[in-house]
């Protein structure tokens, strides 16, 4: 039985001694998560309202009336409250415009157990009443309450089974050496979801692979190559960064990799395993040595990005002790105020550092970060999908220990904004400007910078 509210009071009864029923304005919010279908005459939107308008009208003799405002999200994500729509009735509810919000199901208002309580507590602080069409509860009572915490914990709960469900589809596709989609590497091309092997381009990749093995220098080679004006095929010239890429791709030697094991892929490889072997053992010995030469002179991870609990910049040191070295962020207040000037002041550098890249790369896929990065990127990169990114950005990952010291500090520097050393914790932002560029690179495009910003 839905709540709703009478007048009271002296001249509250009609002669005929029918109680006058006070007017409820009702507004119906809608979302849809993705912006697919949504060009069409009739689409989910329209279908959630429709059911919502109907339930309304239901209730006309309890005085329900249709607020004449539309409150429909489009292509936004349910794990936020940042959309504008939903800012528009928070906004109408605080200045007293609307009296119940009806929904077509919980989870059209929000999908996350703490947003969705925030929410209650603005409804409750207003006095409105908070309805799903499909789930029929009152938020003024407190069983109310508790059926709509056990319906928002299944719904997350649900969301949690479904995206393990994927992670495992995708797994045992891997595993059985299917293509999963994304930009298809040069000397490929995709057809009927299956890599197929292009000719013209496979000469290219096996001469490159050859030049390197004679050259034996990735930058010399990348020079040779951008003055020769070769290019991936997305048109991008193969400098340094993405002829590492190229020689590292397992896909080349007939590979499927997931999460670091090789299974036999559905595709021909277009690289002979010697030649590939041979690679890889002068790409390991590489690293170590550039490593040993060039430590000193390679910049910090974190430099210029680390900052302590007084919001000071956080300086790299290192000292050396018994012959080895030690690395450290040292706080520049410890340095001006002495040690009493800063609750942190200095933290192990390999330690944070591995806190930030470990951050980094569960940032880098989680939904959130997913579709932001998608819908910047899609103003640049025409029919880029969703799972595109999420394709790049998932197979970019493994490849992170294949970086030099210095092509990781670069990519730091591109995706972090800020790293801000407390005392019980590690605050990180991410700059999705700088994955839309790390996007842009993974697949072989230019991003508007303009877009990006």
């Amino acid at each position: 039985m839905m709540h709703t509210q009478r007048a009271k009071g002296a001249g509250a009864h009609s002669p005929s001694h029918q109680p006058s029923v006070r007017k409820l304005r009702c507004a119906v919010y809608t979302r849809k998560s993705t912006e697919e279908g949504l060009e069409m005459e009739f689409n989910s939107l329209d279908a959630q309202r429709e059911a919502c308008e109907a339930y309304v009208t239901s209730q006309r003799a309890e005085g329900w009336l249709l607020a004449p405002d539309r409150y429909d999200d489009g292509g936004f994500s349910g794990g936020t409250l940042e959309r504008p729509a939903l800012k528009r009735l928070r906004a109408d509810i605080e200045v007293g415009k609307v009296d119940v919000v009806v929904v077509y199901k919980i989870d059209r208002l929000s999908r996350s157990l703490m947003d969705f309580s925030r929410l209650v507590e603005l409804f409750d602080q207003h006095k409105v009443t908070f309805v799903s069409v499909t789930q029929s509860f009152n938020t003024t009572t407190s069983m109310g309450r508790l059926t709509l915490n056990i319906l928002l914990s299944f719904a997350q709960f649900e969301r949690e089974v479904i995206g393990e469900r994927i992670r495992d589809k995708f797994a045992a596709s891997r595993k059985r050496g299917m293509w999963m989609g994304g930009w298809a590497p040069l000397g490929y091309e995709v057809r009927d979801r299956k890599l197929v092997v292009n000719e013209a381009d496979a000469r290219l990749v096996r001469s490159i692979f050859q030049r390197f093995l004679k050259i034996g220098s990735a930058t010399t080679l990348a020079r040779q190559l951008i003055a020769e004006d070769i290019r991936n095929k997305y048109g991008k010239p193969i400098d340094k960064g993405i002829l590492y890429k190229m020689l590292n791709n397992p896909v080349y030697i007939g590979v499927a990799v997931h999460k670091g094991v090789s299974y036999p892929g559905e595709h021909v490889g277009i690289i002979d395993r010697k030649l590939w072997d041979k690679i890889q053992a002068r790409l390991q010995e590489s690293p170590r040595k550039r490593a040993a030469a060039t430590r000193a002179q390679t910049p910090s991870l974190l430099k210029g990005l680390i900052f302590g609990p007084t919001g000071i910049v956080m300086s790299p040191t290192h000292t050396r002790k018994n012959g080895r070295l030690y690395r450290y962020y040292l706080s520049q207040t410890v340095l001006k105020q002495g040690s009493d000037g800063c609750p942190v002041a200095r933290v192990p550098a390999a330690e944070i550092e591995r806190i930030v890249i470990d951050q980094v790369r569960g940032l880098l896929l989680s939904p959130e970060v997913i579709v932001q990065t998608w819908r910047i990127a899609r103003k640049s990169i025409k029919g880029l999908t969703e799972s595109d990114v999420r394709s790049s950005l998932l197979e970019f990952d493994p490849l992170w220990n294949e970086l030099f010291p210095t092509e990781q500090s670069r990519i730091i520097e591109l995706l972090v904004e800020r790293v801000d050393v407390r005392a019980d914790r590690v605050d990180l932002n991410l700059r999705i400007a700088g994955v839309t560029s790390l996007l842009g690179e993974l697949t072989g495009n230019s991003i508007n910078r303009q877009d990006a910003a």
